[in-house]
């Protein structure tokens, strides 16, 4: 296990009351975000010109500066990006928390002294990723949601550790959600998640609506609660307690930030067994969609998502028993309730339509509303009822950050100081590397002269900052006086310099220095590559004679067949896919990747990038590497892989961008394909087509069954389960980038990727014939765009390519 470091309580803040209430609860750090670059755009976030303020008023406190530029940075906003790390910087912030790998990379060259988090929009799952995100001097890592306790007892001390211990749980893993860029053109990558994962959905099992009673809800997790794990995560290396919710209100900042104070401390003096039931209770008043510890044991594909609902419900009261004209009465009551709770009713319908409201009294089990509020005649028998408000317990929690905060004295620091001068002369305090000198100079004193009780008296007056006058050193020799206003304002400096260290103002590289150089391509003619995912497209592709095929099977123990399938029929190029996500102690995926003897590999994460790193077979970067700009393209390729596939988060005129900025020939375009929205560890075919916890006795249904999950609107989207027993849905309509072919091959890029989906061997057939046509201009971009939407097997979309 890692040796525990002092534990850091990371707390969000979306506006100034959330981040006094952080403050004011016990955080030992708070994360926020600015106008732009991060991945919360629909919180209130700070503006730069607020950062000077925010910094000294944390510090003041002692408490860290964390700023999160978490998004995927576009080739056209490099400059404004490297601006506002400039600004960061020079505002004496103690970390940034990037996603963008190219971004990271800038950082480390630009600004060496400011500290950067990786974060967990980074898709770091596994000790190879610990590793790449050091490489790129990364200070501390964000690890994934998805991963468990004994998980983490296989990463290595590299770096500090970071994990979310409370807050809303997405579905999907960060970094890796494309659902709500194929919906609505709004990418999680880019801090705009439109939440299709809290909609509900129906499940088709074989072209069959499978009738699942009140589960609507099959994509929605309940919120993470790990505070019973604190002690087991402290012992396993982890320092940093990550709490969710900068879209949240301050008085969800300050119960679940002093909550997890009081689980932290009591962790690290040893008496802590579980949150007490009053603690609980706040958890599930401020925020909650049910409470869960999440993956930290594993995955129990029974509990993470229980499928009622999609929203927040607070703690559970019971059952309605019976209901009159006028009033509702309880089986029993969980949780007390009074006069001006909320609480809601829970039929297990359509949670949009659902009554409830605030209580007019309450007598024992007895609960009335005001007058015509309720239909007491919708609400049957058995009913669940939800407490979803307690005003008393908001007032006591805004109580916790209003007025004036005192810093806590458990995280002032003890300073030393030494004080001396002469008649004639300044006088000068030394501190920490610090000299202040007196504005005007030491007078010969007839009374009073300075002694070290007033000086201690006045140098001590620290209030209101992170600091406690230690050891004080006075070297006056002869008797010398000088004003109090003086002492006062080299105090104030000396307080301002500790508060924000010196740094090289100026950037230490320029951004110019680090993009690649633009080569002309090296192929004149377009290239087309097919990625099949069965047996009846593989065979249809080589029947046609493609010469490069991706095979991305669900079980990858059948890829050494389709190696010796491809071998058997001709001299295609044969290159494997890894899975897309890739966690401690599942090396054994690559190795058998590796022993199927293929031709190359498409490495979907880090982790296949440090296994393959030696390899003499070919590698490609696929989309979910997140390349979205030339200086993430440079990382990957100084990392020895061939060519890169653009991120799916691009639209046509971002490709264009960064094909202006670097060598075309490092990057290879999707240009049709299925969007893979969302990819997840929980798995919905044994959640709701079994009774087992994971894949040791769910009896396997993804063998078994083809699953649909229908949406809202009708739309039929398809779901696969690959060799990790991890989910993928996929947009059931195709996208293609056909109309737009001739400016991507105008801007010199050559590759061009068709990905087949649920084709047949007729339809793959079709679709290739349809690209080949397109690449040797015998069919233009827009009349193949509309041949394919014209055709009932082969429905498309231009999707997220136009804008």
């Amino acid at each position: 296990m890692n040796t525990p470091l002092e534990p850091e309580l990371l707390s969000p803040a979306g506006d100034w009351d959330c981040l006094r209430a952080a403050v004011a609860n016990g955080a030992d750090a708070v994360f926020f975000g600015l106008t732009r670059f991060n991945a919360r755009m629909r919180a209130d976030n700070f503006r730069e010109e607020e950062l000077p303020e925010i910094v000294a008023f944390l510090h003041n406190h002692g408490v860290k500066a964390y700023v999160t530029l978490n998004v995927l940075i576009f080739t056209d906003e490099l400059p404004d990006a490297v601006a506002e790390l400039q600004s960061l910087h020079d505002a004496g912030v103690d970390a940034v928390i990037i996603q963008d790998v190219g971004l990271a990379e800038i950082s480390r060259r630009m600004f060496p002294d400011l500290r950067v988090h990786a974060s967990t929009q980074m898709t770091i799952t596994s000790p190879e990723g610990v590793r790449f995100a050091a490489g790129l001097g990364v200070k501390q890592v964000v690890l994934a949601r998805e991963l468990s306790l004994r998980e983490l007892e296989k990463f290595p001390p590299l770096l500090p550790l970071e994990m979310f211990v409370h807050g809303a749980l997405c579905v999907a893993y960060s970094g890796q959600c494309l659902t709500s860029e194929a919906l609505g053109r709004r990418s999680a990558n880019r801090g705009e998640c439109a939440q299709a994962c809290r909609m509900p959905y129906q499940l088709l099992v074989d072209g069959v609506l499978r009738d699942l009673g009140d589960k609507r809800y099959l994509l929605s997790p309940q919120d993470l609660a790990a505070v019973n794990e604190i002690p087991a995560l402290i012992e396993r290396g982890v320092c940093s307690f990550k709490i969710e919710g900068r879209l949240k209100s301050p008085e969800y900042v300050a119960a679940v930030t002093s909550v997890y104070r009081k689980t932290i401390d009591a962790a690290m003096s040893g008496c802590f067994e579980k949150a007490a039931p009053e603690d609980w209770y706040r958890l599930e008043m401020t925020f909650s969609r049910g409470l869960y510890q999440g993956w930290m044991h594993g995955v129990n594909h029974q509990e993470l998502v229980g499928a009622r609902f999609g929203k927040k419900r607070g703690a559970f009261v019971g059952l309605v028993s019976t209901c009159t004209h006028n009033h509702v009465e309880m089986e029993s009551c969980a949780v007390s309730l009074k006069a001006g709770d909320g609480i809601v009713f829970d039929t297990g319908g359509n949670t949009e339509h659902e009554q409830g409201g605030r209580l007019f009294q309450v007598s024992g089990k007895k609960l009335s509303f005001e007058h015509g509020k309720i239909q007491f005649s919708k609400i049957p028998r058995g009913t669940r009822v939800w407490k979803t408000s307690d005003p008393a317990l908001d007032r006591a929690l805004r109580q916790t950050f209003s007025g004036h905060l005192e810093a806590r004295t458990n995280r002032l620091k003890p300073i030393d100081v030494s004080v001396g001068g002469r008649v004639g002369e300044p006088l000068f305090i030394d501190c920490q590397g610090h000299r202040i000198l007196s504005r005007v100079p030491l007078e010969a004193a007839r009374t009073r002269p300075l002694c070290e009780l007033t000086l201690g008296m006045q140098l001590g007056k620290l209030g209101g900052t992170p600091f406690l006058l230690g050891s004080l050193d006075v070297d006056l020799p002869e008797a010398v006086i000088l004003p109090i206003a003086e002492l006062n304002r080299m105090r104030r400096e000396l307080v301002a310099k500790l508060t924000t260290p010196p740094r090289q103002t100026a950037a230490q590289a320029s951004l110019d220095s680090i993009l690649p150089s633009i080569n002309a391509p090296t192929t004149t003619s377009p290239k087309l590559t097919i990625l099949v995912r069965s047996e009846e497209q593989l065979l249809a592709a080589l029947e046609e004679g493609v010469e490069e095929i991706l095979v991305d099977y669900e079980d990858i123990r059948r890829y050494k067949e389709a190696v010796a399938q491809a071998r058997a029929h001709g001299n295609a190029q044969i290159l494997l896919a890894t899975p897309r996500i890739q966690k401690a102690g599942e090396e054994g995926f690559f190795k058998l990747i590796a022993n199927a003897n293929p031709d190359g590999v498409l490495i979907r994460n880090i982790g296949g990038i440090s296994h393959f790193s030696e390899s003499p077979l070919r590698l490609i970067g696929d989309f979910s590497l997140n390349v979205a700009n030339p200086a993430t393209a440079s990382v990957f390729m100084a990392r020895g892989l061939e060519r890169l596939t653009l991120s799916h988060d691009l639209n046509a005129s971002q490709v264009l961008a960064i094909l202006k900025q670097a060598p075309s020939d490092w990057f290879e375009l999707t240009i049709h394909h299925h969007m893979p929205m969302f990819h997840m560890e929980h798995c919905v075919f044994a959640a709701f087509l079994s009774s087992g916890t994971d894949h040791t006795n769910c009896g396997r249904p993804c063998e078994k069954h083809r699953v649909h999950l229908k949406d809202r609107v009708g739309v039929e989207h398809p779901l696969r389960a690959d060799v990790g027993c991890r989910n993928t849905l996929f947009h059931a309509t195709a996208q293609t980038g056909a109309a737009f072919f001739d400016d991507f091959l105008q801007a010199g890029l050559r590759k061009f990727r068709v990905e087949l989906l649920e084709e047949s061997a007729q339809e793959t057939k079709l679709v290739i014939q349809a690209y080949r046509d397109l690449l040797s201009a015998r069919k233009s971009g827009k009349g193949l765009y509309r041949e394919l939407h014209a055709s009932s097997q082969v429905g498309v979309t231009s999707g997220t390519y136009s804008g």
